[in-house]
This record gives structure tokens, C-alpha cells and sequence, in this order.
């Protein structure tokens, strides 16, 4: 048993670290948006770090518990509770079964993960639980979830008294942060100055064109110093393209492989948490950064997960 759906929510999808090695035949990576707070939550119950779990964006579901187990819910804060009592994010809870989770007002970010002890059982497909609701596959039957569904957990789990315990959030990003640092596009010199400078210097807000393959954003338009025909090139989570009337798109965990518009600037690694938190309107502001500053930020970011790992090997062990 697991936990069965009463209401779904907006958008609530099972999802993992992403699919990998199918690119060159049109499937996309997907997987979590956040993946830094899906890691974190799968480190602090003692799961491997790419297990699946249920990401909830803005309006959470409502799920009862079928089984007593295990849980955490990292990310996003939508104001979770057990039973009408507020539950505490970012350190491992047990619920009781019968109990019923649900969610309320979004105080922070946009989407939060809950990860159960073990892990859910979910049959993967192309090596991957991630949901792909393009193509409708993986996760639970390629789509989100909807009321009557029920999930279940790869194990049965027995409270005890070991995990009373938090960790320093300060691995995990601000979400309130607006500046997103990135580096040049491939076509970055393909821009007029004038438009660059706007690039870097303006607000940009994110438009109610947005959803898990991308963000359309509003802002005064870039533009290049000539249009011509673009053969179609490789995108990835985080690339910023610029179609023809100028308005920029962030490319987010869906994004197709390829796309044909000017690559303007890459989003680092290090800040695609922040961005994935973001909620229509939000404003945001692009720093242009070195390559070797952005791998710095992901070495110091992987460092800290790295001794969160070893921090809960000795505390499982």
C-alpha cells in the first residue's frame, strides 16, 4: 500500500534525476525541476540521491495515507499539514496511517517534493521514473496523478526515534533571490549592443506563458544584428533562446533537445533551483559570469551535498 489521491492538486507528477542517453532520438531528459531539493529530500531519508518522488506545484494535493511511513517534503514551501497540524519541511516525519496530507497558501517558491522512506513503486521506463506528459510515459501511467490513484511504496517502514534531526539549509539556494547568473550562448555575439546591455541591466518578469518545458519572459525586446535562418541546434535545461519579436524563453526540464532560435545566454547549474521556484510575475535579473565562476558554484554546491551525504551515511549507518 501507499497513499491514495483525494484531490490531485495543479500539477502533481512523479518524477526522478531525469532520462539520460535518449536525447539523439528526440526524448527529452525531464525529471524534477528542482533537482537539488529532490536530492536533498532523498539524502535526508537515507535514499539513494536519484529516487523518485512526487513533485507538487503551487496548489498541492490532498493524499491519504494508507500506511503508516516515512516522509519528507523539501522545495517549495506550500504550507503542508498532517490532519489540520502544520508540518515541518526539511527533516523526515512520520505519518501515521490514516492520516491526511494537504497543502494550503504558497509562502515560498513554486514546487515541492515529497520523498518517502524506500522510495514509491514505480515501474521505469528508458531507465527513468521521470513523467513525461508529452509523450505520456513514465511515472504513474506517463501523466499526473488524479483523484483515485494510489501509490504505492516500495516498502513497509517502522517508526523509530533516529530521525529527529535537521539539516544546515544553507546548501540549499534563497528562493527569494533574483538575480540568475549565466554565461554566453553560442549566438551571444549574434545580438546588437544596445540589446545585450538591456539583457543584463532590466527586470524581466516571468510571463503566464510558462509551464515545465519553459518560461516566455516580458521585458523590452532583444534583438539581433541580422535575422537569417538557424539550422536547429542542441538546448538544454536552462537555455535562453530569442525568437524573432525578441521576447526571451528560458528553456525549463521538459524543453525539447533541439531548437532553432539564437542562444543568448546559458543559466548555470548552480541557479536552476532558483529559477524553477519561480511563479508567474516573478522578476528576475541575468548576471553575466565566466565559465570558470559557474563551475565554481557547482563544485562549492556539490561539496556541501557531498557532505551532507557523508553527514547521513554515519547517521544510517
Amino acid at each position: 500500500m501507499g497513499f491514495k489521491v483525494v484531490k490531485a492538486g495543479m500539477l502533481s507528477t512523479i518524477q526522478d534525476l531525469g532520462r539520460y542517453g535518449y536525447q539523439k532520438s528526440g526524448i527529452i531528459v525531464s525529471g524534477a525541476m528542482d533537482k537539488l531539493a529532490l536530492r536533498i529530500g532523498n539524502l535526508l531519508l537515507g535514499n539513494e540521491e536519484d529516487e523518485a518522488g512526487l513533485e507538487i506545484t503551487l496548489i498541492g494535493p490532498v493524499l491519504l495515507f494508507e500506511e503508516a511511513h516515512l516522509i519528507i517534503l523539501t522545495g517549495a514551501d506550500l504550507s503542508p499539514s498532517i490532519d489540520g497540524a502544520p508540518l515541518t519541511m526539511w527533516r523526515p516525519v512520520h505519518i501515521p496511517k490514516g492520516s491526511l496530507l494537504t497543502f494550503g497558501k504558497p509562502a515560498s517558491g513554486c514546487r515541492a517534493y515529497l520523498s518517502v522512506a524506500g522510495g514509491f513503486k514505480i515501474k521505469p521506463v528508458l531507465g527513468s521514473c521521470a513523467t513525461y506528459l508529452q509523450a505520456g510515459i513514465g511515472g504513474w501511467e506517463g501523466r499526473a496523478l488524479k483523484p483515485g490513484d494510489r501509490i504505492p511504496f516500495k516498502q513497509a517502514y517502522k517508526a523509530n526515534g533516529k530521525f529527529n534531526w535537521t539539516p544546515d539549509l544553507k546548501l540549499y539556494p534563497r528562493l527569494d533571490k533574483q538575480t540568475i547568473g549565466v554565461i554566453a550562448g553560442p549566438e551571444f555575439s549574434l545580438f546588437t549592443k544596445d540589446s545585450i546591455a538591456a539583457f543584463f541591466s532590466q527586470e524581466f518578469s516571468i510571463s503566464k506563458d510558462n509551464n515545465r518545458m519553459g518560461y516566455r519572459l516580458d521585458g523590452a525586446g532583444i534583438h539581433q544584428t541580422k535575422t537569417e535562418e538557424m539550422l536547429s541546434s542542441a538546448v538544454t535545461f536552462g537555455t535562453i533562446q530569442v525568437p524573432q519579436q525578441g521576447k526571451p524563453i528560458i528553456l525549463m526540464a521538459d524543453s525539447q533537445t533541439t531548437g532553432g532560435y539564437p542562444r543568448i545566454a546559458q543559466v548555470i547549474t548552480a541557479a536552476l533551483s532558483i529559477l524553477a521556484q519561480k511563479q508567474t510575475g516573478s522578476l528576475i535579473k541575468f548576471e553575466l559570469i565566466t565559465l570558470a565562476e559557474a563551475q565554481k558554484q557547482l563544485q562549492q554546491q556539490e561539496k556541501q551535498i557531498q557532505q551532507l551525504k557523508h553527514t547521513i551515511s554515519l547517521k544510517y549507518g
